[in-house]
């Protein structure tokens, strides 16, 4: 059957606002009884940063738990067909954190406080580290000292974490294994019209109760003429977007590749005068040797030099000896010579006598 593919924005809120088929796959995503839903104010279409209009649907459900406890809780639904900032889903976040709600605290009375949050994000793009189709997002209680799990719940803990719910339609099998896969089916690409994006020729469990109605819903939406001019808008947008993205991931690129080619060229600089310092390193290591050779050698001749005055000293000490000797020779020669002087005198003396 061919039905309006569901990942455009346009055909994704005709087909949710049919509150009766909104509250049956919600319950199926949930796997929890949906005993009353609404459609809150917040209900909107968002105009992105990028220029992408991204779906967002706000609703207040009461959910019946196994067990037959009835709890109040916002569930918000996104859905995304490409891959864009993750602070404007924790934005969105934040603003149901705030808001309050009227609560039923016992038969009659009613109380204002935040209530729990689910999470539904159903993307058209494919997550690069979860290869399978659907996952929960859990959260449990756990005592941290003993890992022991504790099944219980707080209201001061439900109301600060919230669970979610990630869907990749590209990543659902072509065997529907459950009926929540046979539901998701609806949003498969594998059935897209190659011709035309805007039609599914859907192959998939028309026997399942909501599939039918999914499908006959969608049917009707892709026999609207104003559905097909949506379309066709939203096609339009998404080629502005890919060429202004793509032209902007170019000039990105090309900004990164300058920025790798200035780092690499302050690594070769910062290499070089890492080298440069490595050679003044080396000439100042080969220059303190230098220097301590020539003290060595200064030394030496300082040792030398000692050793020649100490032999001067020697030298002189016996040249003042010498010197010293032959002055007393000296003296002795010439009292020598007085007395032979003096012996000749009184020889001649005695002789004339």
């Amino acid at each position: 059957m061919v039905i309006a593919n569901p990942l455009y924005d346009v055909v994704f809120k005709y087909l949710l606002e049919d509150i009766q088929i909104a509250r049956e796959l919600l319950s199926v995503i949930l796997e929890e009884e949906i005993c009353e839903l609404f459609v809150k104010p917040q209900e909107s279409v968002v105009k992105t940063y990028t220029g992408i209009n991204i779906l967002r649907f706000d609703f207040t459900a009461i959910l019946k738990t196994a067990d037959g406890y009835e709890r109040k809780v916002v569930i918000e639904l996104q859905k995304a067909k490409q891959l864009l900032d993750v602070r404007r889903f924790r934005r969105y976040l934040g603003e149901h954190y705030r808001k309050d709600d009227e609560v039923r605290d016992g038969a009659e009375a009613y109380n204002s406080r935040p209530l729990p949050i689910v999470s539904i994000y159903i993307l058209g793009f494919k997550l690069e580290n979860v290869p399978v189709g659907i996952i929960k997002v859990n959260r449990e209680y756990k005592d941290v000292i003993t890992k022991e799990v504790l099944h219980v719940k707080d209201p001061f803990v439900e109301m600060l974490t919230h669970d979610s719910y990630v869907i990749q339609v590209s990543r659902l099998p072509r065997q529907a294994r459950t009926k929540l896969e046979r539901v998701l089916q609806v949003f498969s690409p594998i059935y897209e019209i190659k011709h035309d994006r805007h039609q599914l020729n859907f192959l998939g469990d028309l026997e399942e109760p909501l599939v039918k109605k999914m499908v006959t819903r969608l049917s009707r939406a892709i026999a609207s003429e104003d559905m097909l001019r949506k379309m066709d808008i939203e096609d339009e947008v998404d080629y502005v977007f890919n060429r202004e993205i793509g032209g902007l991931s170019a000039t990105i690129a090309k900004k990164e590749q300058e920025l790798a080619d200035k780092e690499q060229e302050i690594v070769e600089k910062e290499q070089e005068l890492a080298d440069k310092e490595q050679e003044i390193a080396d000439k100042e290591q080969e220059l303190a040797e230098k220097n301590n050779e020539l003290a060595e050698k200064n030394n030496e001749i300082s040792e030398k030099n000692n050793e020649i005055s100490e032999k001067n000293n020697e030298l002189a000490e016996k040249d003042q000896l010498l010197q010293e000797a032959r002055r007393r020779s000296a003296a002795e020669a010439q009292k020598s010579m007085d007395l032979q002087r003096q012996l000749e005198e009184l020889k001649k003396r005695l002789d004339f006598q």
